[in-house]
């Protein structure tokens, strides 16, 4: 909820279910929304309805860790995301 105090629009999700429905409402019209985060461990859950969006460059769907600590998730993401627009890993291990 720390997101909302920030005035951001938040929606709540307590299972993968929830978040795929919350993910297609927000990607329907996709300029309504430059920027998604979903926690890891949803987004493990999700990977399918993610990737659908990793070449596009609206939304950037950005993993974050939850409440229990990153599972390493965002980090390959963004690794795979660089690797993708330069050729090669700049960013080391």
């Amino acid at each position: 909820m720390g997101f909302k105090a920030l005035g951001l629009e938040t929606c709540p999700a307590a299972n993968a279910a929830e978040a795929a429905q919350a993910l297609r409402t927000l990607t329907r019209d996709s300029g309504d929304y430059a920027i998604i985060y979903i926690e890891e461990t949803l987004a493990a859950q999700l990977g399918a309805e993610i990737d659908k969006f990793k070449d596009s460059p609206t939304p950037a769907i950005i993993l974050i860790p939850g409440r229990e600590g990153s599972i390493g998730l965002g980090q390959s993401a963004l690794k795979a995301a660089v690797e993708r627009a330069v050729g090669t890993n700049i960013l080391g291990d």
